[in-house]
């Protein structure tokens, strides 16, 4: 009474009345308090002991204890642990009660309490004995039923308490098997609870391994029929859970699958079970659950197709796919459910691993699901179901026959490609990496072939592609570990930075397959569909471009940057075919692709996989792809060389087999290589072969720039390889041999020659073959190799460098081109020969005689660098040796082609040009020899058998004829003159070119005319100064020449015109004053030169005074009143002031002053005035006189003089002072320009400043 009291002081009315539920009042006074729980709710275990089995105490009691209780286990389960299991037999006690009450009661509520509550307490406790006691209740209770009618609630509990403690399910089997028949029993009881609690236990204990095997003849015998009916036949959604649990239970065993999909093997006695049905199979009880409208029945159906199909798909899917199952998988697709998506993808996954289910046509039916299926779930973020969705994908296009079309149409294509677009976009490697399989299998033909191809939808899907990985490249390289990070981590990323790599690759290798696949294909090559205007751009052409430019612009990059970190031999296999496959893709740009690959080191690099996987027999497969990529990067290097001819079909079938049978033998690294090439010991045909191929594979490796071996050991080993072939008497192949010739040239050290022996072998070989060009690279160090050997240079010289400029292709025209501001720089290929011409000069005749024999073009490159290197090395005194051979070449012409020189050769204008050039390069006069003499002998002479018509030989010829004339001391001037004069040929030349001056301004001939009218002047200025001979007369109409003046067209054309003559008047009579001129010639004269000194061109305006003082002298010794007439013209001053106001002190330019002086020597006041003079004189005195030019102040000189004579100068300090500083000052002190060169080539005409001047 006082523990009573004592529980229930000091509490509230309401929380008293519920505790005092809890006790059982009439015995709780004589209960310990130990049994009494210390925390809220006070439960007294005594008390329970009492009042649950208790018939008097009412069932809300008895369950809101048990609620209480199961509470308490819950919130305080170390508590009531303890208090239950202070007594063993209390505990066990307990336990009876509590199943006492579960057997006897038919309260749903409270039976479902009491094995909460049971189960609880048995796996707190984890006592075996009270385990075992539970056990023996269950079992005992189980064999005293009459019926299976009140099994339900110990069914439960059985099955729930292995589920709670597994290990009891082997303990069951062994120890109570009897148990298993009245499992049966509950299974033929027209109970679906029971059969439900029954499955719901069979799962339970075929879940353990060993109890299955133990179970495995109970299955066979007895309980598979009888479950498979059950399972067919459930109504209720429990059993029908509970039999899909058991079932995939069992579906985990090999032995039971194939019991299940094989009813064959059972026993009779199975067969004839009450309930059995001998007609239902696996498939149709699963297929019938597909059909329900529950999503959970249809994802645990498809789990188990699921379990079944991973035993062994090739033996059960046709089970699955005769009961057409497949179609209603891709009905699943649709499915709102992420699960059963899933579920449904993966089941497909397994069965398409079977033929059977494309030859029944159901990727057909199902490949737009797949398609649809795909699309929404990457809008969802479930990872996996992307996974399986693109694994599905990828396993029906990789899968599917290629006689059954998949696509039917082009839309249905098109919306595949843009999922796969997306997913290999996907953030998530995983994703995207499934979609990197699932576009390799998309980029197949008979995928594709669905007219029209949709080759932009195949670029963009390419493009994200090979984006997605270059972006996960580069993610993986910002994320490189610092410092002493874990190298761990760096490998795993690199592994599968790999993996990625070779996915991507892949796909990419199927995109060229397909483009190959589609060059044999009419309809493939542009959409039929397309209108015949339109432009045409979804085409195979424009793929193939495209396969080009991302595989140079990202599958290369990509590949080389993770080649510095590791090299994976798949990846590189398949990169290389991929490099083979773009020859075949892309044939036009072929020998492009392949220069481009060779200069980045392409062969090396793999020569060098060679040597470090394919050694032996390993990687054969890498060893092929290397040989072919190889093969055919050499054959299209070789069919397409740079700057030198291709070989003969002959030459490359017989490279062709050469590299066929000798790559695949090559895997040795670099070292081993040059040894085996060194071999001087006698070589069998294959190990010959490998020695073509070694060399051949250096040569274009050096070509391209990529001399990845030492140059001086490779110079010895080709010299032994040669000197080898020499010992055995063979003759390599002349791609061989043009190869050995080219390292040699390319490895030979400046300060290294070759030996005697090894000069006179090489050209043996070389007098083997009919044509140079046929072994001929164009390389300026070839081209020094054979003029440096003096054997070569007299055998081959010629030949060589007729070659050498016929490839070369530098800017020869800029290098001509003397008005550009400085000298543009030599081309590395000039800069060798010029350095060959300076140490020997011989090879310049060999340069003549290419000019003369060699084609137009050719010529004129040689002509073009004989003028560079002449202006460039003026200290190199070659003219002798030139004209020496060109008088010899000359001769030879005049007397092969005397009639008609100028059809001789196309070339001859070009030697006359170079000899121009010749005669100008001599800068101060100089004596004409006996050479020069008869140079100029055979030129006049070669001018007078040519016509005014033949100007690409005229001009340089008048030219040279011009410069030798005035280039010359005064003696050899009488001299050379003379020897022109007595040319019959070239004065009645000279009249027919005077009488043309009135030619179009167009026409090619005015240069030519110039020249004539320059070179008369010449001569008619020599032949009054030295009262030559004259064997020919010429005339000239003076109204021809007074009209070219008053109606020019071109400045060379008036300085011709303007250059006086030099000849001095014959003395007149009254009638003709002026003869042979008319005074309206004079004025016309006056007015012409006037309107040109206006033009205020320096060079034109000295002409034009010049022919001024020229008239007024003529006019003076005449008439000195009609000169001083002309000089006095008010037009005078206006022309004077007009040149005056050309800028600041234009005083001081000498064409002013000599006008000047020319005025005041006639007294023309009228026209300079005694101010005008001073001011001039003022200004003169303030000007620094040292920064004039030496004409300028010869001009000075004379202006000074004529004041003087005339006595103009007043100030007499002043003309002192001015004339002292003149005298003092020497021609050479003029520091501001430079002094100008007396010959100059102006508009292609030879023009001597004296000349024009004076």
């Amino acid at each position: 009474m006082a523990v009573r009291q004592a529980a229930t002081a000091g509490t509230p009315g309401p929380r008293r009345e519920e505790e005092a539920a809890l006790l059982f009042e009439r015995a709780h006074y004589r209960h310990d308090p130990r049994w009494l729980l210390p925390v809220t709710p006070r439960l007294c275990l005594a008390c329970a002991l009492e009042l649950l089995p208790d018939p008097g105490v009412s069932l809300v009691r008895k369950k809101h204890m048990l609620s209480c209780f199961q509470d308490a286990l819950v919130r305080h389960t170390s508590l009531v642990t303890q208090l239950v299991s202070q007594d063993q037999r209390v505990c066990i006690h307990f336990i009876s009660v509590l199943f006492g009450l579960l057997c006897s009661m038919e309260d749903g509520s409270v039976t479902d309490l009491c094995i909460e509550v049971l189960i609880q307490i048995t796996t707190q406790l984890k006592l075996e004995q009270t385990i075992r006691c539970l056990l023996d209740e269950c079992h005992k209770e189980l064999c005293n039923m009459p019926s299976m009618r009140g099994s339900l609630a110990t069914l439960t509990l059985l099955g729930k308490l292995v589920d709670a403690i597994p290990a009891l399910a082997d303990e069951l089997v062994m120890e109570h098997g009897n148990l298993m028949e009245h499992l049966l029993r509950g299974l033929v009881y027209p109970s679906e609870g029971i059969q439900a609690s029954v499955c719901y236990l069979y799962g339970k204990l075929y879940s353990s391994p060993v109890a299955a095997e133990m179970l495995s003849g109970h299955f066979r015998e007895k309980l598979f029929p009888l479950f498979l009916s059950i399972l067919d036949g459930a109504q209720t959604k429990e059993l029908q859970i509970n039999c899909l649990g058991l079932l995939r239970q069992l579906l985990k065993y090999d032995l039971f699958v194939s019991m299940i999909m094989n009813q064959d093997g059972l026993g009779e006695s199975a067969k004839n079970i009450e309930g059995s049905s001998g007609n239902t199979s696996l498939p149709l009880v699963l297929k019938k659950l597909l059909l329900s409208r529950d999503e959970t029945l249809q994802v645990a159906s498809a789990h188990c197709i699921t379990a079944v199909l991973v035993h062994s798909p090739a033996k059960h899917a046709s089970a699955f796919i005769h009961a057409d199952i497949p179609e209603f998988l891709f009905e699943h697709l649709s499915s709102s459910s992420e699960v059963l998506v899933w579920s449904s993808c993966n089941c497909l996954t397994l069965l398409v691993e079977e033929p059977l289910f494309f030859s029944k046509c159901h990727t057909v039916y199902g490949i737009e699901a797949v398609v649809r299926s795909l699309q929404g779930s990457l809008k969802m973020n479930n990872i996996e179901l992307h996974k399986q969705g693109l694994l599905l994908f990828a396993e029906i296009l990789t899968r599917q026959p290629e006689e059954i079309k998949l696509f039917t149409s082009s839309a249905m294509c098109r919306d595949a490609g843009r999922a796969l677009q997306e997913a290999v976009s996907s953030p998530v490697l995983e994703v995207a990496a499934e979609a990197l399989k699932a576009t390799s299998a998309f980029l197949r033909k008979d995928h594709q072939s669905t007219p029209p191809v949709q080759y932009g939808e195949l670029q963009a899907l390419l493009e994200a592609m090979l984006n997605r990985c270059a972006e996960f490249s580069q993610t993986l390289l910002s994320r490189r570990p610092l410092g002493h990070a874990s190298s761990r981590d760096s490998e795993k990323a690199i592994l599968q930075r790999g993996k990625f790599l070779l996915s991507t690759l892949e796909g990419f290798r199927s995109a060229c397959r397909l483009a190959i696949e589609f060059q044999s294909e009419p309809s493939a090559q542009e959409n039929p569909f397309t209108a015949p205007s339109a432009k045409k751009e979804d085409t195979l052409e424009a793929f193939s471009e495209f396969l080009l430019s991302a595989c140079d612009s990202l599958c290369i990059p990509m590949v080389m940057r993770h080649l510095e970190q590791t090299t994976h031999p798949a990846l590189m296999e398949v990169f290389l075919s991929i490099l083979h496959n773009l020859f075949v893709i892309v044939p036009h740009m072929k020998e492009k692709f392949s220069k481009k690959l060779a200069s980045s080191s392409f062969i090396r690099l793999t020569l060098e996989l060679k040597a470090r996987f394919c050694s032996g027999l390993s990687h054969s497969a890498l060893n092929q792809v290397c040989s072919n990529f190889l093969y055919y990067m050499c054959l299209n290097l070789l069919s397409a060389p740079e700057k030198t001819g291709p070989p003969s079909k002959e030459e490359l079938s017989a490279v062709s087999e050469l590299l066929q049978h000798g790559l695949p033998q090559i895997s040795s690294r670099s070292p081993e290589s040059l040894a085996f090439l060194s071999d001087r010991q006698y070589m069998e045909g294959a190990a010959r072969q490998r020695q073509y191929c070694i060399l051949l594979l250096f040569y274009l490796a050096y070509i391209h720039e990529d001399r990845f071996v030492s140059e001086a050991e490779l110079f010895e080993a080709v010299q032994s390889f040669l000197l080898s072939l020499q010992d055995q008497g063979e003759r390599p192949p002349l791609v061989v041999f043009k190869a050995s010739i080219y390292l040699l040239a390319i490895c030979q050290d400046k300060d290294n020659t070759l030996r005697e022996t090894m000069v006179s072998a090489i050209r043996k070989f070389l007098e083997g073959i009919p044509d140079l060009q046929l072994v001929y690279t164009h390389h300026p160090l070839l081209l020094r190799f054979f003029l440096l050997y003096p054997e070569l240079m007299s055998r081959y010289g010629h030949r060589v460098l007729e070659l050498w400029f016929f490839w070369e292709e530098s800017s020869y025209e800029e290098l001509d081109d003397v008005t550009s501001a400085g000298q543009p720089a030599l081309p590395a290929s000039l800069v060798v020969l010029f350095q060959l011409l300076r140490s020997i000069p011989s090879i310049l005749l060999i340069l003549l005689d290419l000019i003369y024999s060699s084609p137009v073009d050719t010529a004129h490159k040689v002509l073009i660098s004989l003028r560079t290197f002449l202006r460039r090395n003026e200290d190199i005194q070659v003219g002798g040796l030139i004209r020496g051979h060109f008088l010899l070449i000359l001769q030879r012409l005049l007397v092969e082609h005397g009639a008609s020189p100028s059809g001789a050769s196309g070339n001859l204008p070009l030697l006359l040009s170079l000899l121009s050039l010749m005669q100008l390069r001599n800068v101060s006069e100089q004596e004409l020899d006996s050479v020069a003499m008869k140079l100029l002998h055979q030129v006049s002479k070669l001018c007078g058998k040519c016509s005014p018509t033949d100007v690409d030989i005229l001009q340089p010829s008048f030219n040279f004829l011009y410069w030798s004339l005035h280039q010359t001391t005064p003696s050899s001037q009488k001299r050379a003159a003379a020897v022109l004069l007595s040319s019959t040929g070239l004065m009645e030349l000279l009249e027919k070119m005077l009488a043309l001056t009135l030619a179009k301004a167009d026409s090619p001939r005015t240069a030519l005319l110039c020249s004539a009218w320059l070179l008369t002047a010449s001569f008619s200025a020599q032949q009054h100064k030295g009262s030559l001979q004259v064997h020919q007369t010429l005339s000239v109409e003076m109204d021809q020449v007074l009209k070219a003046l008053s109606f020019p067209k071109k400045k060379a054309a008036l300085l011709s015109a303007l250059v006086p003559s030099g000849a001095q008047p014959l003395p007149a009579t009254k009638d003709t004053v002026l003869a042979p001129l008319r005074m309206s010639q004079v004025r016309s004269l006056v007015i012409g030169l006037q309107n040109l000194l206006v033009q205020k061109d320096p060079l034109l305006s000295q002409a034009c005074v010049g022919c001024l003082e020229a008239l007024l002298d003529y006019l003076d010794a005449r008439s000195p009143d009609i000169a001083l007439h002309v000089a006095s013209q008010p037009w005078n001053r206006f022309l004077l002031f007009t040149l005056l106001d050309a800028g600041e002190n234009s005083f001081l330019r000498p064409e002013i002053l000599r006008l000047m002086t020319l005025f005041m020597r006639y007294r023309s006041s009228s026209v300079l005035s005694h101010e005008e003079v001073g001011d001039v004189l003022q200004g003169v005195a303030l000007a620094d006189l040292s920064t004039l030019s030496n004409t300028t102040l010869q001009a000075l000189h004379g202006f000074f003089q004529q004041l003087q004579s005339m006595g103009h100068l007043a100030d007499h300090s002043m003309a002192q002072t001015l004339q002292a500083s003149l005298e003092g000052l020497p021609p050479s002190t003029s520091s501001g320009q430079p002094p100008l060169q007396d010959m100059l080539c102006l508009g292609g005409v030879a023009v001597s400043l004296s000349h024009i001047r004076n």
